[in-house]
């Protein structure tokens, strides 16, 4: 898929992202939005994955370890056709398959259930030792919060993946700069965040978030790592698309309401959707 293929993605899952949460009437649109790049590239052009055999052993794995951001996760599922996209809009509505955390059980093409922050990543960790303990050729890939570098499980797994040399892992840190309470570094400081990485034994790659030639670029660097897992460190801006959302904390776990809805839409271009 070419670069114009892929922004065109990325404005569809805008959409869906605002609309999901706009007819939810809850959810995170932050930290969804800041994502977008970073999964449409993943989705749409890098992961070997089966929409229509979601469970195929030999696929690559996406575990979403900041789970809250799930709407753009289920837009990218839904886009890529894991399930009917008339699904995104019963988000968290009661006996809907999308809930507010994706959820593996129910939800086609979701590796890992994920809301506890840190676990996601933990788990990422044990997916890739497993396949490299099954001689698979398959690939993990995990998307963190960068709030969630305040959690002490992510270090015990980053310590665990470069130990067992898991150059099959391949992880992205959503690095917008908030969280729900406020700028990290007011809440707790979790800079230098390559450098610590670095000092766990980590390939540590930057890139602009929402820059698709700099992330094809890093995975690519990625890929030819040998010996160490790998984490691309992208600069990303929260509510990314959407210019009453862009680096504003209140946005973190706050839908849109009709007028707001109305103006992301006009931004990105006009409403998919009634």
């Amino acid at each position: 898929m070419n670069l114009e293929m892929l922004e065109q993605k990325a404005t569809t899952l805008r959409k869906d992202i605002v609309e999901m949460l706009y007819k939810a009437g809850s959810g995170h649109p932050g930290g969804s939005l800041s994502a977008v790049e970073i999964l449409s590239t993943l989705y749409f052009k890098e992961m070997d994955v089966d929409e229509k055999n979601p469970k195929w052993q030999d696929r690559d794995r996406f575990v979403l370890s900041k789970g809250h951001a799930a709407p753009v996760l289920y837009a990218a599922l839904g886009e890529k056709g894991f399930f009917p996209k008339s699904e995104l809009w019963e988000l968290r509505k009661i006996g809907s398959m999308l809930q507010g955390h994706p959820e593996m059980k129910n939800i086609p093409g979701v590796d890992m259930s994920t809301g506890s922050l840190g676990q996601g990543f933990s788990t990422a960790v044990g997916m890739a030792l497993g396949l490299k303990t099954d001689n698979r050729s398959s690939r993990v890939f995990t998307l963190l919060g960068d709030g969630e570098l305040q959690e002490g499980i992510v270090w015990e797994a980053a310590m665990a993946a470069a130990h067992y040399k898991m150059d099959n892992l391949i992880a992205f840190i959503d690095n917008n700069g908030l969280q729900i309470d406020g700028p990290n570094e007011e809440v707790m400081g979790v800079n230098p965040i390559t450098d610590k990485f670095k000092a766990f034994g980590w390939h540590v790659l930057t890139a602009d978030g929402h820059d698709f030639k700099e992330i094809i670029a890093a995975l690519e660097q990625a890929k030819e790592t040998k010996g160490k897992p790998t984490m691309i460190v992208a600069q990303t801006v929260k509510g990314k698309g959407v210019s009453f959302m862009e680096n504003q904390a209140g946005w973190h776990g706050k839908a849109p309401n009709k007028e707001e809805r109305d103006q992301a839409m006009n931004e990105l271009g006009g409403l998919d959707h009634e």
